[in-house]
């Protein structure tokens, strides 16, 4: 079985015993304990036998079932924040920032905390409009910058096994602040657990797993803490656009042909079909909850993302700078002035 295939054939039966007990009208405690049983036994006859073997599965199914019907795994239990008002002084330093533009502080909350109180209705309408809601919305985009901003804080500790492990703790343990801080939403609490996996096997290994194996186990153990997130918006469409980024887009970005030399035009074709991965896993999922699918989703996101990413890392390290007192003025208006790109870019598209 090649490496990580285990996790994968496993988590697939959990997930699907999650999901049945979630049609069925989270299904009677009693009767997946009792299923559970039985393939308990079935198990003890052929034990370990092959990881992919029927009644192994059978049993991992009846476990997302029971997890979904009783929630003994912890489910339903939200996470606490771990330092009361955290939040507040860090919405509160972005506020005193000084970034200039009418909506640019309300508009770098929202990207960094979650928060959209401040927003006005015209901005949240022009995001939605153009198709970038997901921006606002706390995901895998806002801590996947975050995580490469403090990998790359953290270079000079060096690339000892010592280095590693160091570096893996300080960069798990922020992110984890961070995602605790901010409510642990299901789409950014699937990156932290892409993060912690890939942190923990590079710490220990100086190699990377499997993509695939990474997703189901994260999956998988998301899922055991909250079983009841299956029928989550947000968990669905985080999930299935991971699910194309590891599917799909490395055949779509290999379409362009590569070049030894810089191809401005290859980033282009990678970044449209890395839109293009994400869209077309979560358009079935969008449509059923929301009826609606973007019709400029490809113009957004080759305009917005590379726009936000550069206002999310310009804000950090701006309140960074500021909390040393020695924030340079034109960091702040270059921040301030990709915010207002930003609005413009995303009111052009949603009047379209």
């Amino acid at each position: 079985m090649k490496k990580g295939g285990g996790i994968i054939l496993l988590s697939i039966p959990f997930a699907a015993g999650v999901t049945v007990a979630e049609l069925a009208g989270h299904a009677p405690a009693t009767a997946s304990a009792a299923l559970a049983s039985i393939v308990t036994s079935l198990i003890v006859s052929t034990l370990c036998k092959s990881s992919g073997s029927p009644p192994l599965l059978l049993l991992f199914f009846a476990l997302g079932a029971l997890c979904r019907s009783t929630e003994t795994l912890a489910g339903g239990i939200q996470p606490a924040v771990p330092f009361p008002g955290a939040i507040d002084s860090f919405a509160a330093a972005i506020e005193n920032a000084g970034f200039p533009g009418e909506h640019s502080s309300a508009i770098i909350t929202a990207l960094l905390t979650g928060r959209r109180g401040a927003l006005e209705r015209s901005t949240i309408a022009a995001f939605r409009r153009s198709g970038a809601s997901h921006i606002l919305a706390l995901s895998g985009l806002h801590l996947g910058v975050i995580y490469i901003v403090l990998r790359r804080c953290l270079m000079p500790l060096g690339n000892t096994p010592p280095a590693r492990l160091m570096r893996g703790i300080i960069t798990v343990g922020l992110c984890a602040m961070y995602t605790l801080m901010t409510g642990a939403g299901p789409s950014i609490t699937r990156a932290f657990l892409f993060i912690a996996i890939n942190e923990t096997g590079r710490s220990l290994s100086a190699r990377r797993h499997s993509p695939l194996g990474t997703f189901c186990l994260a999956l998988t153990l998301q899922l055991a803490l909250r079983p009841s997130l299956i029928a989550s918006a947000g968990f669905q469409l985080s999930y299935l656009a991971m699910l194309g980024i590891i599917v799909l887009y490395p055949r779509l970005e290999n379409w362009y042909p590569r070049s030894s030399r810089a191809d401005p035009l290859r980033r282009i074709w990678k970044a449209a079909a890395l839109s293009i991965s994400c869209q077309l896993f979560t358009a079935p999922a969008a449509w059923w909850h929301f009826r609606s699918l973007p019709k400029y989703f490809l113009i957004t996101n080759l305009l917005a993302l590379p726009l936000a990413e550069g206002i999310i890392i310009c804000a950090l390290v701006c309140l960074a700078l500021g909390a040393a007192g020695i924030c340079p003025l034109a960091l702040v208006r270059a921040c301030g002035n990709l915010v207002q790109m930003l609005e413009f870019c995303l009111e052009t598209i949603s009047g379209l």
